[in-house]
C-alpha cells in the first residue's frame, strides 16, 4: 500500500485570523496533521500486502483492516482524515447559501436553533473530539459527536457535512481554556461554499 501524503492548506497559515491564529495553524497543521499521517503511514508499512485504499476506505470498513494494526489505523487514520476535511471546512468571507438554509431550517426548524445546538454540543463536550453535522443513513440531517479521533463514517453510511476540532491544539495558544469563544467565533470562519457542496 502507498504511503498517505500530506496537502498543504488550501489558504495561508495566517488567513483566518483574528478568530483562528496564525500560531496555531502552523502548529496544527505542520505537527500535529502531520504526526497523524506519519505515525498512519509507519503502521501500513507493517503490511504491505494491504490493497492501494483511500483513507476514508479504510475507515469505512475497519472490521477488514488486520486486527494487529486496526486500532491504530483508527486512531491515525481518523486523525489524518478528520484534519483532511476541517481544512477545506474552513474559509473566512463566505455567506451560507440558499439551500443549506432551507435544509438546515426543515431539519431544526431555523439557522439559529441549528448553531445553538451545535455550539452546545461542542461547549459541553468532554475531553477531546470532534462534533459533527452529518448525514445519517436515513437521509436526515443529526449532530453528533466523536471521541479523540473517531470518526462518523467508520463502520456506518454518513455523509459528513461540517466539523469542529476540539482538542484543545486546536484552540488552546490564543483561547487557553475558553471554548465557549473558540467555539463562538469558529462560525466566523465556516466555509458555507464547502457546505453548499456537500448539501447539493
Amino acid at each position: 500500500m502507498k504511503p498517505f501524503t500530506l496537502d498543504p492548506l488550501p489558504y495561508s497559515y495566517n488567513a483566518l485570523e483574528p478568530y483562528i491564529d496564525e500560531a496555531t495553524m502552523h502548529l496544527h497543521h505542520d505537527k500535529h496533521h502531520q504526526t497523524y499521517l506519519d505515525k498512519l503511514n509507519a503502521t501500513i508499512a507493517t503490511h504491505p500486502e494491504l490493497p492501494d485504499k483511500g483513507i476514508a476506505e479504510l475507515l469505512k470498513d475497519l472490521n477488514a483492516v488486520p486486527e494487529d494494526i486496526r486500532t491504530a489505523v483508527k486512531n491515525m487514520g481518523g486523525g489524518f482524515y478528520n484534519h483532511n476535511l476541517f481544512w477545506l471546512m474552513l474559509l473566512r468571507g463566505t455567506v451560507m447559501g440558499e439551500h443549506t438554509k432551507e435544509v438546515l431550517i426543515a431539519n431544526f426548524g431555523s439557522v439559529e436553533k441549528f448553531q445553538e445546538e451545535f455550539s452546545a454540543k461542542a461547549v459541553s463536550f468532554f475531553g477531546s473530539g470532534w462534533v459533527w453535522l452529518i448525514k445519517n443513513e436515513q437521509g436526515k440531517l443529526e449532530i453528533v459527536s466523536s471521541t479523540n479521533q473517531d470518526t462518523p463514517i467508520s463502520n456506518t453510511k454518513v455523509t459528513i457535512i461540517l466539523g469542529i476540532d476540539l482538542w484543545e491544539h486546536a484552540y488552546y495558544l490564543k483561547y487557553q481554556n475558553r471554548r465557549p469563544e473558540y467555539v463562538s467565533n469558529w462560525w466566523n470562519v465556516v466555509n458555507w461554499d464547502y457546505v453548499d457542496t456537500i448539501l447539493v
